[in-house]
């Protein structure tokens, strides 16, 4: 199947038909890569990402494929040709056997239905520890099979659960559970820190909303009251159960960081509109 789900792609800055997009540039070799949510034709949190996908190089122990500028550049070209408002697009770096690649492309957006962030999704537990929790690397192995599971079980989202019985993190998406009007979600250096997840915390930082940084126990979540996930495409998306364990979703708190989340996506929209 092919990921690249618009008309068009970049591929070392040049612009290609999707039927020239060949799978094997992303799953091959050592690849980092970002997400980047467009609203309104925009790139959302567009500096978080790419500062973000610096710092997946560095630790990586690669080199930066073009700069920023280019970047931007190629995304506005991309999106002029294609010219999806509401969609998701990716950047990847490929290193292969001293073959270098970088893409940029649109993939098809799985978005929550208004239904889902009413009443939540399911959850699962998963045993797994990504290798460097700091990096967004693609983990092939590991992708394929949380995406089996998650099927066979009927889950939206995989809690991984370490080997000391510690949730950390989603296998796509951060993880934030409520107890007593406190929010915790686990520490910087045991997770992929995304994007959504920063702004949840400046907002909680401005609005005195009190947040724990540690990893909840997976033999104690009942102890918390909610559960939900932040992420590019769910947003701030709550839990109705995880495995059998049911969770409340109408806490006004989760809908209020929903509704502040995205007056700063607008903030982010209003900010690079000019530009695109």
């Amino acid at each position: 199947m092919n990921e690249c789900f618009g008309k068009k792609f970049i591929l070392n800055g040049e612009l290609h038909p999707s039927e020239l997009f060949d799978n094997s540039l992303i799953y091959e070799g050592d690849s980092i890569y970002e997400v980047i949510r467009m609203v309104k034709g925009v790139p959302v949190f567009f500096p978080d990402h790419l500062e973000r996908l610096s710092t997946s190089v560095k630790l990586q122990h690669k080199s930066m494929l073009t700069d920023a500028a280019e970047l931007k550049n190629n995304i506005i070209q991309l999106t002029r040709s294609d010219k999806k408002k509401e969609s998701n697009i990716k950047i990847v770096f490929n290193y292969n056997k001293g073959v270098i690649n970088y893409l940029i492309y649109f993939i098809e957006p799985i978005y929550p239905s208004d239904e889902q962030y009413k009443k939540g999704v399911k959850g699962i537990l998963f045993f797994a520890e990504r290798k460097d929790p700091e990096s967004k690397v693609i983990n092939h192995k590991l992708r394929s099979s949380i995406y089996h599971k998650l099927i066979q079980d009927g889950g939206y989202e995989a809690l991984l659960v370490n080997a000391k019985n510690l949730i950390t993190e989603g296998s796509r998406s951060n993880i934030f559970f409520l107890r007593n009007e406190t929010l915790i979600t686990a520490p910087d250096n045991l997770i992929l820190n995304g994007i959504t997840r920063k702004y949840v915390l400046e907002i909680c930082r401005e609005n005195k909303i009190n947040v724990e940084l540690a990893c909840v126990n997976a033999d104690h979540i009942l102890e918390y009251e909610a559960v939900f996930m932040t992420g590019t495409s769910p947003m701030v998306l709550p839990f109705y159960c995880i495995n059998d364990k049911l969770f409340n979703v109408r806490l006004p708190l989760m809908e209020k960081l929903r509704k502040l989340y995205m007056l700063k996506v607008k903030e982010s929209i209003l900010l690079f509109r000019p530009e695109f």
